[in-house]
């Protein structure tokens, strides 16, 4: 049995463009025979798997689940749309969209075991190499309370609890949990439209509220007024900017009158007990990804290549 070195290691990466960890496993199933850790790798589809894995994975579907007082929110990317249509896709997001309510945190959820005893970053690599296009884990969230409920809403949903925006909404409260529910959908709904900052106000990340401060100012001072008096037309549009940013004091959008503090007052009083919003998380796909700008020959081109 050949001795395995890193060097052996790193030719066996070169070769196959697989993961580290993947060659060096292979390379000890093989016995340090190189060759055969090449065919090793293909047969299980993870050199094919990992070369796939550069391309720009920015569709997918959102997920969600919940058991009760918690629920949690998944996204998984695909590189297209029809793959998010798959059904065998679908299932793996279902599979562990549902394994995400034991874990808190991506990189938990990440190296926990799937129905095929693979961790879930394995469970993608495998589908990669059946499906033939890159996809994987891109993040989790989740809230959850002590009594009362967490509820979960789905916009644009392509099937189940899964689809393009989800939103989850914990409400503590000794109230009846369907009641809960009703309203918590609801609000869900409302921060699905309006994609609030932040719960609170001093929930609001402060390099964002310096940034919008800063532009009100460089605006307010181009009307050429002093400097007194700028100051008080920013601390104006300051607090313009925190109401319409801000769930809590955001105009619900069912009604265009109450702001959301005030529909969880009204609840609360026409259910007789205490009603806290205590957390929610809005979850968009493809939040943040930068998308190839390929044209459609480009695209037949790189088909008809094999890429």
């Amino acid at each position: 049995m050949a001795q395995i070195t890193a060097a052996l290691v790193k030719e066996l990466r070169d070769k196959t463009s697989a993961g580290m960890m993947d060659c060096k496993k292979a390379l000890n199933e093989t016995g340090g025979d190189l060759e055969a850790a090449v065919d090793w790798l293909r047969t299980k589809g993870i050199a094919k798997a990992d070369k796939k894995a550069g391309r720009v994975a920015a569709e997918g579907l959102v997920g969600y689940a919940l058991n009760g007082t918690k629920g949690a929110l998944v996204e998984v990317n695909s590189e297209t749309d029809f793959v998010a249509r798959n059904e065998g896709f679908q299932a793996a997001v279902e599979e562990v969209t549902n394994l995400a309510l034991t874990c808190d945190s991506t990189e938990e959820l990440a190296a926990a075991k799937t129905s095929t005893g693979e961790t879930v970053t394995e469970f993608f690599t495998t589908l990669v190499a059946k499906i033939g296009e890159n996809m994987g884990l891109r993040r989790m969230d989740s809230v959850s309370v002590g009594s009362g409920t967490v509820t979960g809403y789905m916009h644009n949903a392509v099937a189940g609890n899964m689809g393009k925006i989800g939103v989850l909404v914990g409400l503590e409260s000794t109230a009846d949990t369907a009641k809960l529910d009703a309203l918590g959908k609801k609000i869900a709904m409302h921060i699905a439209a309006t994609n609030p900052l932040a719960l609170n106000v001093e929930d609001l990340d402060q390099s964002v509220v310096a940034k919008e401060r800063e532009m009100l100012k460089a605006e307010a001072l181009e009307s050429g007024k002093p400097e007194a008096i700028v100051d008080k037309m920013v601390d104006g549009r300051m607090t313009k900017f925190f109401k319409e940013s801000v769930l809590m004091t955001q105009i619900f959008v069912m009604d265009g009158e109450r702001s959301i503090e005030q529909v969880i007052a009204d609840e609360a009083k026409a259910l007789g007990t205490d009603v806290k919003l205590t957390g929610y998380v809005r979850m968009a796909l493809g939040d943040g990804i930068e998308k190839e700008e390929e044209d459609f020959a480009a695209e037949v081109a790189k088909t008809a290549a094999g890429g």
